[in-house]
């Protein structure tokens, strides 16, 4: 173990000064590092990308970082079944696939993160027929809080097993995943502006006639940009972007330019609402066939902060249409649009789609731009439409909060109880989120 620097995630919003860090390079070492730190009566982090907005991850006692257990454990391209250590990266697991002919079924829109992180925090991508990248997994290698190390699947522990594929980091550190993979697919993305009104009225229609539907909303217009994406064989046809337009589309107009706007809108406002209009004509339409990561994966240079809520599918339009009114009656201005992406119902406990077809809908505010006061007239927004907050996005509900908005709260937390009853892996916004 190390002694660390002050540690900040992603965005920038949170800091604190573990004890120690500890990157541990087997299972073994793992185990080890947790039976030492319980010893001493520190408590335990385990830590990835640090990509949640919340400190989900944060410690004053030992930071675990998963860097030094990334790779495959083992592959078998006839059942798709592939292990990974956890703190493999997503942006490394289509190469890492390649040699099995192997796709992961969905993946995010962000693929910094690492795949114990992933999973913990209820990551997912969009496809009203796909669920979170927790409904993949089909095994688990956990270090427990007393140091032994557990595989738990739906036959071997099942309550652990359900517990700990979508975990908040409080039931053991994963040290390594089981994957249920597809056969390699391509994707043939079609992206093109849509009025607001036309995307409302037809949007469930898109959904359930393609295989991966999102749209971003920019605020103070009437317009969206829509993608869809749908799969065809491994062996098709590639036809990607050009490097030129890739470039400037995804890295000059969506990050260079994007990050000039959001200054300029964060030292003159006034100049937001043309400075949207422009955005939502800059990007334009184009189709193009190509790998299922490099379609759904995007690179994100400009730090943000983001608050995201699962709603049921139904309550997608009613929410839009607040989210609009509330900006114009503020008179904000907003220099980030509004993302909305679908997911499958799934029967994860803490899962955010559990029991229902969901839409994702998340605000964000430039990382320089103050967020709480637009973030919290969202979240009164969705509270009334069933809305549960994404995991690793930034909320303001507590435990009390939570806990009818999921049928198997209770059933977590007794599982929490039985393998972590000294709360080794707990801090303070696990405290806020799941109590004492």
């Amino acid at each position: 173990m190390t002694v660390l620097s002050p540690a900040t995630n992603w965005a920038g919003n949170e800091h604190w000064a573990p004890t120690e860090v500890a990157t541990p390079a087997s299972v073994a070492d793992l185990a080890a590092t947790v039976r030492e730190a319980r010893e001493r009566g520190l408590r335990i982090k385990p830590i990835g990308a640090a990509h949640s907005f919340t400190p989900i991850a944060a410690t004053d006692g030992v930071q675990l970082s998963l860097d030094a257990l990334g790779g495959v454990v083992r592959g078998d391209a006839e059942t798709g079944l592939v292990t990974l250590r956890g703190g493999t990266r997503l942006r490394d697991i289509p190469r890492l696939l390649a040699p099995y002919g192997l796709n992961m079924t969905n993946l995010g829109d962000i693929d910094a993160q690492s795949i114990a992180g992933a999973i913990s925090t209820g990551t997912h991508g969009t496809g009203g027929r796909f669920g979170g990248l927790s409904t993949q997994v089909r095994g688990l290698t956990l270090v427990l809080a007393d140091g032994s190390i557990v595989d738990c699947d739906a036959e071997r522990d099942p309550d652990l097993f359900e517990a700990a594929r979508l975990g908040l980091g409080a039931i053991g550190v994963i040290a390594a995943v089981t994957l249920q993979c597809e056969p390699a697919f391509l994707l043939h993305a079609v992206e093109r502006p849509v009025p607001l009104d036309e995307m409302l009225a037809t949007v469930h229609e898109r959904v359930d006639e393609h295989d991966h539907v999102e749209f971003f909303w920019f605020p103070h217009t009437s317009g969206t940009l829509y993608k869809q994406n749908d799969r065809l064989p491994g062996d098709a046809l590639r036809k990607p972007l050009s490097r030129g337009r890739a470039w400037w589309d995804d890295e000059f107009l969506s990050n260079t330019v994007f990050a000039w706007a959001c200054e300029l809108g964060r030292a003159a406002p006034a100049a937001i609402r043309p400075i949207a209009a422009v955005s939502a004509r800059a990007l334009g339409a184009r189709e193009y066939i190509d790998r299922s990561a490099t379609v759904l994966c995007t690179q994100r240079r400009v730090r943000f902060r983001e608050s995201e809520w699962s709603i049921p599918r139904a309550a997608l339009g009613e929410a839009l249409t607040e989210i609009r009114r509330l900006i114009e009656r503020r008179g904000w201005r907003i220099s980030f649009p509004v993302e909305v992406r679908m997911s499958a119902a799934d029967d994860l406990w803490l899962s955010t789609a559990h029991g229902r077809d969901s839409a994702y809908v998340a605000v964000h505010q430039y990382h320089r731009t103050p967020h709480e006061e637009y973030f919290r007239a969202v979240q009164e927004i969705m509270l009334p439409l069933e809305g549960r907050p994404h995991w690793g996005k930034l909320h303001y509900l507590d435990a009390a909060e939570l806990s009818g908005r999921y049928p198997r709260f209770q059933d977590f937390l007794a599982v929490r109880d039985r393998v972590d009853p000294d709360r080794a892996f707990s801090n303070a916004h696990l405290r806020q989120v799941l109590g004492a």
